[in-house]
């Protein structure tokens, strides 16, 4: 089997391309007396249940749907009324044709179905357009309200961060807010530029989340751990130190080869945040691709 790198693995997963073989396993983690988080593999999963049904955030893959649906028969018996989507890669998205099947409405940013309706590219890597029972019916540009299990929950666009088309979810009552691939746990983020994605914006979309949360907030991340605001401020900390180390290089003129080949601008930052997909050079690329809008 040839050797494929870890950054290359994961497009290959946030798009959907790579087949389901391993065994997964569910796990469902309870944030609150009926919202909880759902891990698998692919983007985490959040869960409001109540007397109105099932308010579901991203569904992984299709070869999934089964399980993650056996997950919520344990914890309600009412159907999955409303899916959003945190925007558009296979990891958060493969499972919505499925879900249009079980009857679930689709809702997304408008940009997530306009790149899930046409063939796109990441890194050279070709996704098909969506099936058209997998696309969002119902799509919005900034933001909705959806009153549903006694909340009122707000949803809202967040520009050019992780993609062109993110939106994070907050539950005021129970004070739980869904931010998808805004943010990664404890690591170095995917940023991806081709789908309109910026370091800037990554740094804007985590600042409108730090206005919402509190010492309370339970925060889902796109992947990894449940969180809370300490981590995300640290998270914060470390994008706006390592975006301003590398405009510090661009602004003498360093090149691209430069700042990727210079460890010292992430390395108070890579044995936390640099051992998971996104490697600490990798990362400095695109920061550096971000900021001079070099492709």
């Amino acid at each position: 089997m040839k050797k494929i790198n870890i950054l290359a693995l994961f497009l290959l997963l946030s798009t959907g391309l790579l087949s389901q073989k391993k065994d997964v396993k569910i796990t469902t983690i309870k944030l609150t007396d009926n919202i909880y988080m759902l891990k698998g593999q692919g983007g985490n999963i959040g869960i409001s249940i109540g007397t109105d049904g099932v308010f579901m955030i991203d569904d992984q893959y299709a070869p999934l749907t089964p399980k993650i649906l056996a997950a919520i028969k344990t914890l309600t018996d009412k159907p999955v009324k409303f899916l959003i989507n945190t925007h558009w890669h296979g990891d958060h998205t493969g499972g919505n044709l499925n879900m249009d099947k079980q009857g679930a409405i689709i809702v997304a940013q408008d940009n997530v179905r306009k790149r899930m309706s046409v063939a796109q590219f990441v890194r050279g890597k070709k996704k098909e357009a969506s099936p058209k029972g997998a696309l969002p019916i119902i799509t919005f540009t900034e933001n909705m309200h959806f009153y549903f299990n006694d909340e009122a929950i707000y949803i809202f666009h967040v520009h050019h961060a992780h993609t062109d088309g993110d939106a994070m979810v907050y539950f005021p009552k129970a004070n739980v807010l869904h931010m998808g691939d805004v943010y990664f746990q404890g690591k170095y983020p995917y940023i991806d530029l081709g789908s309109g994605g910026s370091i800037n914006g990554m740094i804007k979309a985590v600042e409108t989340a730090l206005m919402l949360v509190d010492d309370n907030t339970k925060i889902i991340p796109g992947h990894r751990n449940n969180s809370n605001k300490k981590e995300l401020l640290q998270y914060y900390n470390m994008l706006k130190d390592i975006r301003n180390s590398v405009k510090g290089e661009i602004d003498k003129g360093k090149t691209l080869a430069e700042v990727k080949q210079n460890k010292t601008l992430t390395s108070k930052y890579d044995a936390a945040y640099g051992t998971w997909f996104i490697k600490p050079a990798v990362f400095r690329e695109t920061v550096y691709m971000s900021l001079t809008g070099e492709k």
